[in-house]
C-alpha cells in the first residue's frame, strides 16, 4: 500500500488534530480510491494501532451492493496478507471481520435492512452518505446517536457531494465549513462553478488522483460526452467535478444560463417592458420579473419578496442565504409573516406610472384575491380585464406554458437575454425543471423541483406576453426630385 501526498495529509489531518477529531468529511469525485482508504482506516481500527480491545466497528451505506464493497475489499487485503490474515477472519455471508485477539468486530450495514440500534459503534464509516435524499437518514441517525457509551468514537464520511443543499450531506459539509466544531475536519476537493467544466485543470481539482491511477483519458471521454449532450452534463458536474448539482436535466444547464449573464441596462425608461407575476403563497416566494427590448436582446430586471418574520429561519430550512441576499439588496422583505397583496399591488402601480409597462402575465388562481388591491393601488377595471386590459391570464398548464419555455429556451440557447447573474433568479433557474404529457408539451413543475422555482415561472410567463411584440420598422422617407 503505497500513500500519495494527498492521502498522507488526508490521514494526518485526522489523527494529528489538536482538538480530537470526532467526524472526518472527506468528499471528491468518483474513482479516487475512496473505497481504498476507506478499506485500511477500517483495518487500522479493527487489528492496528488504533484498535481498542472488544469494540465494534461498522460502514454503512445505502444499498447492500453498496455495503458489500467496502467488505469485499477489506476482506480482500486481510486474504492477501499474511501477517492479516493470521488475525482477522472474514466471514462472507455476515459480511463481518473478526478479529478474535482483540476482540473486535466489524459489520458492513445497509439502509435496506433493518435499523442498527442496540449497537455501540467505536468507529463508523459512512460510505457515499451523498446518496440520501432529505435531511435525514435512518441509519446514519441510529449509528451515530449509539456512540454516546464510548470515550472518543470516530466517523468517517467519504462520498461524492450530495446534489441538493437540503440532503444531509450537504448540511454536514456546510457545517464544517462554520468551524463552528473543531473536533470536524473536512477535505472537499470540489471544482469552482464558475470554472471551465471540461478543462483538465479544472477536473484535477475535484479529482486528486487525475492523472495517476484515476483513468484520465476515461474521464476526459466523460467532459466531452457532457459537452456534446446537456442533458448529461449535471451527472458529469456531480459526480466527476463533486459539485452540488441535482442530476435530473434541469431546464437550462448552468453553463447555458451563465453564458447569458451580461449587464443588465441600468433603467428601462423609454423600453416596452413585459412583465410576469408569480404570487406563489402570502408566506412564500414572491416573484416580479420584467424584460425589456435592447438592441435585439432581452434584459431581465426581477424582483423577489419574502416576509420579513422568520427569514433566518427560511434560511436555514431552505439551506439558501435569503437573509444576506436581503442585505444584498436583491431580496425585498414585507413587514410581518406574509407578503401583503396590498404591497404587492402598489408596487405594480408605481412601476406602471414611471414606464410603459405593455403587459403583465400572471397564474390565474391568485387573481381574486390581488385584484381588490390593484383597484385600491389605482388601476381601473379596464385595465384588469378586458381586450385592452394591462394585466392578462395565463395557465400553468401543458396548453399555455409549452410555448412559451419553446421560445424562452430559444433564447436562452441563442443568448438573446441578459440577466445580469441575479442570484435569486439565478437560484430559481437552478431548481426549474420540466414535465411532459404525451403528446411532448413541456410545464414548468414546482411539485418536481428541489428548490423554489417562482422567478422562472415569472421569467417564462413575461416571455409569453412579450412574443407579440415586434421591433417598430421605421417609416419611409420620400424625396421629390423635379426634373426640368
Amino acid at each position: 500500500m503505497r500513500l500519495r501526498p494527498w492521502q498522507r495529509d488526508e490521514i494526518r489531518k485526522i489523527y494529528d488534530n489538536p482538538h480530537g477529531t470526532r467526524r472526518a468529511i472527506i468528499s471528491f469525485g468518483r474513482k479516487n480510491g475512496k473505497t481504498a482508504l476507506a478499506a485500511f482506516l477500517l483495518l487500522l481500527h479493527l487489528c492496528g494501532p488504533e484498535a481498542r480491545p472488544n469494540s465494534q466497528l461498522f460502514s454503512a451505506a445505502q444499498s447492500r451492493e453498496q455495503a458489500a464493497i467496502l467488505f469485499s475489499l477489506a476482506a480482500k487485503v486481510v486474504r492477501l496478507s499474511p501477517s492479516l490474515s493470521q488475525y482477522v477472519v472474514p466471514v462472507d455471508s455476515g459480511k463481518r471481520l473478526t478479529c478474535e485477539e482483540l476482540g473486535t468486530v466489524y459489520r458492513a450495514l445497509s439502509a435496506e435492512a433493518s435499523t442498527a440500534y442496540g449497537l455501540s459503534p467505536v468507529f463508523i464509516v459512512h460510505d457515499e452518505l451523498g446518496q440520501v435524499r432529505g435531511p435525514r437518514s435512518e441509519l446514519y441517525e441510529a449509528l451515530e446517536t449509539a456512540t454516546g457509551a464510548q470515550e472518543a468514537p470516530l466517523s468517517i464520511v467519504i462520498s461524492t457531494q450530495a446534489p441538493n443543499p437540503t440532503d444531509l450531506l450537504s448540511i454536514l459539509i456546510d457545517d464544517a465549513k462554520t468551524e463552528a466544531d473543531l473536533r470536524v475536519v473536512m477535505s472537499l476537493y470540489s471544482a469552482p462553478d464558475d470554472a471551465d467544466p471540461f478543462d483538465a485543470k479544472t477536473i484535477k481539482m475535484a479529482n486528486p488522483a487525475f492523472g495517476d491511477f484515476q483513468n484520465d483519458e476515461e474521464v476526459l471521454a466523460m467532459a466531452e460526452d457532457a459537452r456534446r449532450m446537456p442533458s448529461r452534463e449535471p451527472e458529469y458536474r456531480n459526480l466527476i467535478l463533486n459539485q452540488r448539482v441535482e442530476m435530473f436535466a434541469p431546464f437550462v444547464s448552468r453553463s447555458i444560463w451563465l453564458a447569458c449573464g451580461g449587464e443588465v441596462v441600468e433603467s428601462f425608461d423609454g423600453l416596452p417592458v413585459f412583465g410576469g407575476l408569480d404570487l406563489s403563497a402570502v408566506n412564500d416566494l414572491t416573484a416580479k420579473v420584467y424584460i425589456a427590448p435592447v438592441d435585439g436582446l432581452w434584459h431581465v430586471k426581477p424582483t423577489f419578496w419574502l416576509p420579513g418574520d422568520g427569514i433566518r429561519e427560511k434560511s436555514r430550512i431552505d439551506r439558501v442565504p435569503y437573509d444576506v441576499w436581503e442585505a444584498q439588496g436583491h431580496l425585498r422583505t414585507t413587514r410581518g409573516k406574509t407578503v401583503d397583496y396590498e404591497f404587492v399591488a402598489a408596487s405594480l402601480y408605481s412601476d406602471c406610472e414611471r414606464g410603459d409597462i405593455r403587459k403583465i402575465a400572471f397564474d390565474r388562481w391568485n387573481w381574486r384575491h390581488l385584484k381588490p388591491w390593484l383597484l385600491k393601488a389605482g388601476f381601473s377595471e379596464d385595465q384588469l380585464e378586458g381586450d385592452r386590459a394591462l394585466f392578462e391570464p395565463m395557465g400553468q398548464g401543458y396548453q399555455s406554458m409549452s410555448p412559451a419555455l419553446r421560445d424562452l429556451e430559444s433564447d436562452l440557447l441563442d443568448q438573446r437575454f441578459v440577466h445580469g447573474n441575479h442570484p435569486v433568479l439565478a437560484m430559481c433557474a437552478a431548481n426549474a425543471v420540466v414535465t411532459s404529457d404525451p403528446a411532448g408539451n413541456r410545464k414548468l413543475d414546482k411539485a418536481k423541483a428541489t428548490g423554489r422555482i417562482d422567478g422562472m415561472v415569472a421569467l417564462t410567463m413575461a416571455r409569453a406576453v412579450a412574443g407579440t411584440f415586434e421591433t417598430p420598422k421605421p417609416e419611409p422617407k420620400f424625396q421629390m426630385f423635379a426634373f426640368g
